[in-house]
């Protein structure tokens, strides 16, 4: 997570040398979790306000998560589980014998 000093709810309000130290910051966080771990790509984003899932409403900040093919969302990353029910073997298994004429 990238969290600037400057607390304002906007990009429109932060200071452009905040704003720079930000993507700045995020391109190092980047660099460091591609050579960790060796993610298929990231995420990198920010939630602006309440009703876009801002958790501090009035205070920017960024998200920056490695993703992996076959994941579907952060719980893997951040809560160490997986959200797969089953693996993708165990799904064909199941579904290449059924009838899928309409």
């Amino acid at each position: 997570m990238v969290v600037p000093y400057q607390h304002v709810a906007t990009l429109e309000d932060m200071a452009e040398e905040a704003l720079l130290e930000m993507m700045r910051l995020a391109r190092e966080c980047e660099k460091h979790l591609r050579a960790t771990y060796r993610p298929d790509g990231l995420n990198i984003g920010l939630n602006l306000g309440q009703s876009a899932g801002a958790g501090i409403a009035d205070h920017i900040h960024m998200h920056v998560l490695p993703r992996w093919a076959g994941d579907t969302n952060f719980m893997t990353v951040t809560g160490e589980t997986r959200v797969l029910p089953e693996d993708l073997p165990a799904t064909w298994e199941k579904l290449k014998s059924v009838d899928w004429a309409v």
